[in-house]
């Protein structure tokens, strides 16, 4: 099993948070930790945004994908505006699968995903 390696960062254009390596029941704890840390931290920022990178991430299961829509759903009931950044298979083929596709703002970069385009 690969470790999940999880950091945040304050931005001018947002607060980022970029995950690295497997997503999944043994490890989403920490994703989720660092999301809901994230997510304070963008409450007090300007831009109101929360953009997770998860272009490290080579799998990405069903507890990942759970952790990413309840930071979503927070992040709207709050007023934070939170985008996912992928480009990679592993991580657009459950979002696909899922349908969440069509609730999550999902962008193929990290510059994609904090410009909005």
């Amino acid at each position: 099993m690969a470790l999940l390696e999880v950091n945040q960062d304050v931005r001018d254009a947002a607060v980022v948070v970029s995950a690295a390596g497997e997503v999944d029941s043994a490890s989403f704890t920490n994703l989720e930790f660092h999301l809901d840390t994230a997510l304070k931290r963008a409450l007090d920022h300007p831009a109101l945004l929360l953009v997770i990178d998860l272009s490290g991430v080579t799998h990405f299961g069903s507890a990942g994908l759970n952790a990413v829509l309840e930071c979503h759903e927070q992040g709207q009931a709050l007023g934070v505006a939170v985008r996912v950044a992928a480009a990679n298979s592993e991580v657009l083929r459950p979002i696909q699968i899922t349908k969440l596709d069509a609730i999550l703002r999902v962008y193929p970069s990290l510059p994609a995903a904090l410009d909005g385009h």
